[in-house]
């Protein structure tokens, strides 16, 4: 019975791929027209694409003619014309879906459609492949065609600079290797400033072998952590300094707020809610014990959190009943 509907119906691929045939005749329609145009006419499409963007056209719109672009670049500048099957795979690409391709059938190739018709947006488009080899390899041949259409092109390998990151991906067509586009993300999360972020956002990402990076590579996560020697000293540091201050217990009595009073408190100590917080004496003192100006400054962020984990720990936590020491460790 599954047979027959299938025979009747097709299955959901078959299906999808015949609502895409209608836009590759149109691509396939329009290359007598291409093959006529000078180089300078071809390059001035980039232009004439993204003003009609502006005006209002979606990328569906201009796909046909973005695509019989490329097809006319690719063919001038690599020698290589995309086939029939390679616009599908780029529509396919471009719709967000996962295009099936055995090795030999260019899928890099396939990539360059949909890659240069979304970079027309100017949001930046990310092409994922598994090794710098293949990034460095991709970036500089079918980066050529990118170029050619006046597009900037970037790369992210191992070794590069904050700066040099931050380039590449202000670029139209960023290749890169998973991991090192997943670092730099991780690393992004950790900046302070927006002037040290080295991605731009996420708009549109092809990836390559998508199998292996988002199900083979995504079992081992990425992990990103600090200098595990200045953590421990601040610690140190931190506990050095709490041990000093004198503390302010706030409790609470039929709802109502008492407090022991301690005018020359550094920390206020809420046992109801578990709380500690520095006053305004304490950070006076934390200032100058830290030789810091403010300690508000997002710059002294690591530094607020290792004390105010210290007074927490100090003011709110008890040996036995929060926390347990055996054998030397905290259990």
């Amino acid at each position: 019975m599954m047979g027959l509907m299938k025979t009747l119906f097709g299955d959901y691929s078959s299906r999808e791929l015949k609502s895409i045939y209608p836009i590759v005749d149109k691509i396939e329609a329009m290359a007598d027209a291409y093959k006529a145009m000078t180089d300078a006419q071809l390059q001035a499409k980039t232009a004439e694409f993204k003003e009609r963007l502006a005006n209002g056209e979606t990328l569906d719109d201009i796909l046909p003619e973005a695509f019989a672009t490329v097809r006319e670049t690719a063919d001038r500048v690599l020698g290589l014309r995309p086939y029939r099957v390679q616009l599908v795979g780029g529509v396919v690409l471009h719709q967000g879906r996962i295009a099936e391709m055995k090795t030999g059938e260019g899928k890099t190739l396939v990539a360059t459609l949909p890659a240069y018709l979304n970079a027309l947006t100017g949001r930046g488009v990310h092409i994922v492949t598994v090794n710098d080899y293949l990034a460095k390899r991709d970036s500089e041949w079918m980066g050529k065609v990118h170029r050619f259409l006046g597009l900037k092109v970037g790369l992210i390998v191992h070794g590069l600079t904050s700066k040099e990151r931050q380039e590449a991906y202000a670029a139209d067509i960023t290749y890169g290797t998973n991991n090192e586009m997943g670092f730099d993300y991780l690393r992004d999360n950790m900046c302070i400033y927006s002037t040290e972020l080295v991605q731009r956002g996420h708009a549109f990402a092809i990836v390559d072998e998508v199998d292996s990076i988002l199900i083979d590579e995504a079992r081992t996560p990425l992990i990103i952590s600090g200098q595990g020697e200045k953590s421990t000293q601040l610690y140190d540091m931190a506990e050095m300094f709490v041990s000093r201050l004198k503390k302010q217990v706030v409790v609470q009595v039929d709802n109502k707020e008492e407090e022991d009073v301690n005018i020359d408190a550094d920390y206020v100590v809420d046992e109801k809610a578990k709380s500690a917080t520095l006053t305004a004496r304490g950070i006076s003192k934390a200032e100058e014990f830290f030789h810091v100006e403010n300690l508000s400054d997002p710059s002294n962020a690591t530094l607020n959190h290792h004390i105010n984990q210290a007074i927490k720990a100090h003011g709110t936590m008890k040996r036995d009943i929060d926390y347990v020491v055996k054998d030397g460790e905290v259990i």
